[in-house]
């Protein structure tokens, strides 16, 4: 039994440190893991945010998705290296008995604290700040009203000060659930917000988690998940307050989160798994895990592909660009760590996808 016990540890360890499959492509500046050895046996969802002091990052862990002991843990990278995981929010904080936690995202309000919503188990909505970077966290705090926060991705600061929230809602219904997007807006650094939608009927097409993209003359593009075996994409002319109709995009998502970010050339990032339904998370995975760029939000070229081990799970990602011009990506791996990425997107060297098809 030791022996065996060796062995299995052995080609973990290995596992966990094997050869990185983005060597060698185009843009590529590093890749590590957040964490070694794991605080807790799996993790997911992670989110990561820059702040005055360096990049910090949360996830949910525990022993598994849904069971009470799994809480909201975060990581702060100082002097380029991350620090020691720790869990800053829990379910029995707020209930009793103790329920999971999931899906946090961190957003830094402009001069002011740095914010951090999450899920409980009810699908209750609460958030904390922290005035220090993220060392030390508030109490909790829930949000009522209706309103959900950011349920995935992360909200945008608008050219007018406000911050637009993406978010979604899925309702159980007589034929399954349905699945609506709406956004939230607050006009005095996430203190109160408004509710705007829902945009979709959540029948036709059922999409959840969306990402906003910026255009110029105050147009925004939101994109995310859907059950249809396609990303879903909805357009708004006037700064996110009413949005047009939902259509299906050319690009395949299986049913799994995506992101994506409005670089500061104007360009478009998006981080998803390129395979549709009966390829990915239908199958028990989701691989592989591709970044795409487009101009216009309407034609994308193939950027990076991050991971290619088939049945394995490589999946919602989170993106973004700090001020230093380079991109930051991390995403669950294996349910074993949360990965960081590191890209240069001056050096990206891209192929058009047509036809919904990844160029060889």
């Amino acid at each position: 039994m030791m022996l065996r016990s060796l062995l299995i540890l052995i080609s973990l360890v290995s596992t966990l440190h094997a050869e990185d499959p983005l060597s060698g492509q185009a843009g590529f500046v590093s890749s590590k893991f957040i964490f070694d050895p794991a605080p807790h046996p799996q993790c997911h969802a992670s989110t990561i945010v820059e702040t005055k002091s360096g990049l910090v990052s949360a996830w949910f862990g525990g022993t598994k998705e849904g069971n009470p002991d799994v809480g909201i843990w975060l990581s702060r990278q100082l002097n380029g290296k991350w620090t020691t995981p720790v869990e800053v929010a829990n379910g029995a904080e707020t209930e009793d008995p103790r329920v999971n936690c999931l899906n946090p995202v961190l957003f830094q309000v402009l001069k002011g604290p740095l914010l951090l919503f999450y899920k409980t188990g009810k699908w209750w909505a609460y958030s904390k700040e922290s005035t220090d970077d993220g060392a030390t966290w508030s109490k909790a705090n829930r949000l009522y009203n209706g309103l959900f926060g950011p349920v995935k991705n992360k909200p945008v600061l608008l050219s007018d000060g406000s911050i637009l929230s993406p978010t979604s809602i899925e309702i159980p219904s007589p034929k399954g659930t349905c699945w609506r997007v709406h956004f939230e807006r607050s006009t005095n650094g996430g203190r109160t917000w408004e509710y705007i939608g829902p945009v979709n009927e959540g029948t036709e097409i059922q999409g959840i988690q969306p990402s906003i993209l910026f255009y110029p003359n105050n147009r925004l593009q939101a994109l995310g998940r859907t059950q249809q075996g396609r990303l879903f994409e909805i357009w708004s002319d006037d700064g996110g307050m009413n949005w047009g109709e939902m259509s299906l995009m050319d690009l395949p998502n299986n049913n799994s989160g995506t992101d994506a970010v409005t670089l500061q050339d104007g360009r478009q990032l998006l981080i998803y798994n390129h395979c549709g339904n009966m390829e990915g998370r239908t199958r028990g995975y989701r691989s592989p895990l591709n970044l795409a760029i487009s101009k216009d939000g309407k034609n994308w070229e193939a950027a990076l592909v991050l991971e290619t081990e088939p049945k394995k799970e490589f999946s919602y990602p989170a993106i973004i660009q700090t001020s230093d011009g380079l991109v930051h990506i991390t995403y669950t791996w294996k349910r074993l760590n949360i990965r960081h990425v590191v890209i240069d997107p001056a050096k990206l060297v891209t192929k058009p996808i047509l036809n919904g098809q990844w160029p060889e």
